[in-house]
């Protein structure tokens, strides 16, 4: 198969989801209501924080960092495949792909380490209360916050380099939602076995730790909350660790699919399925999830939406 060169202006054509779908029509405004929903929820999460005092602590300051990571994730992928589907032109530079590509690398990996962060948060405010405020402190959460950007940043770039080096054939054509590296890989015109094994050892060095760390934090959290003397202190707590833990299960099961599992058990219609789940769906349920049950967001949306609403008569 000839070669072609990228960097001679060529590109890829992305045949997405919405163009091999059975209703593209139906489905392409079923992804834009969940887009909007995901901007309108974590924007109002984001503004809560920002503006409301009693939110200024360590565990929602690592939450408003999570919103902007969703808030982006979702928006490096969604608005592309929109505009693609409407105007019908689904090419792409070489450059582009290769941005797209680190953006959605970076803010997947910076996720992942904050939500293990997240997990940290909660086991020093439980099983620790007396010491939170100073393990906790402001330069430790931005610390953490700085870990997750930087790391994930690295990491995103060996992988784009070393997926973009590769030779590709002139069937440029890929069938997915945007460009990752599975699907990438299927087009180069060279061995790619040894990447592949690669791709699998950085995918679990990178995803099992934080998980890891997640487990054995939730694990001492149980174990102090069965302790509680307080029916109310056991309740409070669980709750709040109950948001977190599904958002945990929602990341991890999408990731560990793409990244972790071999290239053989991949299918594109799978592929497709579990990027439009964590790229599209989890960033809008994410702030739903730890907003509806939690009384300070709920308390703090509705005083500012108070604010609005007399400043708009006055």
């Amino acid at each position: 198969m000839e070669h072609w060169n990228s960097t001679l202006g060529s590109g890829f054509i992305l045949v997405g989801i919405l163009n091999d779908s059975g209703s593209p029509e139906l489905l392409c405004a079923t992804i834009t209501v969940l887009y909007t929903l995901a901007l309108t929820s974590n924007g109002l999460l984001l503004l809560a924080i920002t503006m409301d005092a009693r939110l200024h602590v360590p565990m929602y300051l690592l939450l408003g960092k999570l919103s902007l990571m969703d808030l982006l994730f979702t928006s490096v992928v969604t608005p592309k495949a929109f505009m693609d589907f409407l105007l019908s032109e689904n090419t792409i530079s070489f450059g582009g792909c290769a941005l797209q590509m680190f953006l959605a690398l970076t803010l997947g990996g910076a996720e992942d380490l904050l939500l293990a962060f997240m997990a940290y948060d909660r086991y020093v405010a439980i099983c620790h209360p007396l010491n939170y405020m100073v393990l906790m402190r402001p330069r430790v959460c931005w610390l953490m916050v700085a870990t997750s950007w930087i790391l994930a940043s690295f990491s995103a770039i060996v992988y784009t380099v070393y997926t973009m080096h590769y030779p590709f054939c002139k069937a440029r054509e890929i069938s997915h939602l945007l460009y990752e590296i599975p699907p990438l890989l299927k087009l180069a015109c060279a061995d790619t076995s040894r990447y592949e094994l690669m791709v699998y050892v950085m995918g679990v060095t990178f995803l099992i730790p934080p998980f890891v760390a997640i487990l054995v934090s939730y694990t001492l959290i149980l174990l102090t909350v069965l302790h509680m003397p307080s029916n109310e202190g056991r309740q409070k707590a669980l709750v709040t660790c109950s948001s977190h833990l599904t958002v945990v299960r929602m990341f991890y099961g999408a990731a560990t699919f793409m990244y972790v599992l071999p290239s053989s058990l991949h299918s594109p219609k799978q592929d497709n399925i579990i990027s439009v789940f964590y790229k599209i769906v989890t960033p809008t349920l994410n702030p739903l999830i730890y907003s509806l049950r939690n009384k300070e967001v709920m308390g703090a949306l509705r005083r500012i939406l108070g604010k609005y609403m007399l400043w708009t008569h006055s």
